[in-house]
This record gives C-alpha cells, sequence and structure tokens, in this order.
C-alpha cells in the first residue's frame, strides 16, 4: 500500500471534523501526489503532540521558519509507509526522544488546515499524539529554536488556537 492509499484510508475512517476531512479526502483525490511537498495545491503533513500524562505536560517546539511554539510535525517522506510513520518519525527527530516513544492509540486525533506561503500554499495537518516514556529527556534538534516542556494549564499562552485544540482533544481521549 501506497502512502496515498494509507492516507485516504486513515482519513475515510476519521469520524471527527467531517467537513475538513472531506476537503483532504478531495484533495487526495484530485492529486495523486498530495502527501507530498511538492503538490503545489498544498500537501499532506503529519504531525504529534508529544504529552506526559504522568506529569500533565506536553513538550513544544519553537519553530525555526515561524517563530511559533507547535507540537512536532513535518512533511511526508518517500520512505514513510503510513501517516501515523510521518508523525512518529518528525515527533523521535524533533524532540530528540529516540525510542519509548509511542502514538496515542485510536488513530488521528485532529486534522488542521493551514495556509503557507508559496509553492506549497496549504498543509493538510494530520495530528496525532505521542506517549512519552517515563523519565524521557528531549534534545532540541536543529530544526527548532527551542524545546520545552509546558505544563498543560500554560499551552493557551504560548501556543496558537490549533495547538490548544489539538492538546484538548488528546486529552478527552486519554
Amino acid at each position: 500500500m501506497s502512502l496515498h492509499e494509507d492516507a485516504v484510508l486513515v482519513l475515510k475512517g476519521y469520524e471527527g471534523q467531517p467537513e475538513l476531512r472531506d476537503v483532504y479526502l478531495e484533495h487526495l483525490a484530485a492529486h495523486p501526489d498530495g502527501v507530498y511537498k511538492p503538490c503545489r495545491a498544498g500537501h499532506v503533513t503529519g504531525s504529534a503532540l508529544v504529552i506526559d500524562p504522568e506529569r500533565e505536560r506536553v513538550l513544544l517546539t519553537l519553530h525555526k521558519k515561524l517563530g511559533m511554539w507547535l507540537q512536532m510535525g513535518g512533511h511526508c517522506e518517500p520512505g514513510d509507509a503510513t501517516l501515523a510513520d510521518v508523525a512518529l518519525r518528525e515527533a523521535r527527530e524533533e524532540s530528540g526522544i529516540a525510542s519509548g516513544l509511542s502514538l496515542l492509540p485510536g488513530g488521528p486525533v485532529r486534522l488542521d488546515r493551514h495556509p503557507i506561503p508559496a509553492p506549497c500554499n496549504w498543509h493538510l495537518d494530520v495530528q496525532y499524539a505521542a506517549l512519552a516514556p517515563a523519565g524521557a529527556v528531549a534534545e532540541i534538534s536543529e530544526e527548532s529554536l527551542d524545546l520545552r516542556w509546558f505544563p498543560y494549564e500554560e499551552v493557551a499562552a504560548v501556543a496558537d488556537t490549533s495547538v490548544v485544540r489539538l492538546l484538548e482533544a488528546t486529552l478527552a481521549r486519554l
């Protein structure tokens, strides 16, 4: 199965946000390359909110290009077999937590479509949550300006509404 086919199956099985889900499915139906960065109409991305439920905190990265506190995430790559693989790979790369991260069961937590500068135009982000192992030590990557654990109650003060909604949906699933 290709990453494109996996994305279609994952989205068809996702029960939340039906209108936005349909936008994603229409995009993939119209663009066989719609999961990859070269697709100028936009492309699917995968992200994961790294969460430590035991200590009631989340790990956010200060994005180098955007200057915003965000969950870990990025573009699909040719070696990725599934959207879950994309989200978990990005979480590992950007958090520096090389082992022990696991995706919260149940598939994606949310979807978020946001504009980005040309030539890409749109990110169609499929958002997961990744559970941090006990005692996880994060290490900043070259993609970040900073990396920091935030208590749940501080996230709204530092991040935009998309991250706050992702945290709320993640906590509702725990």
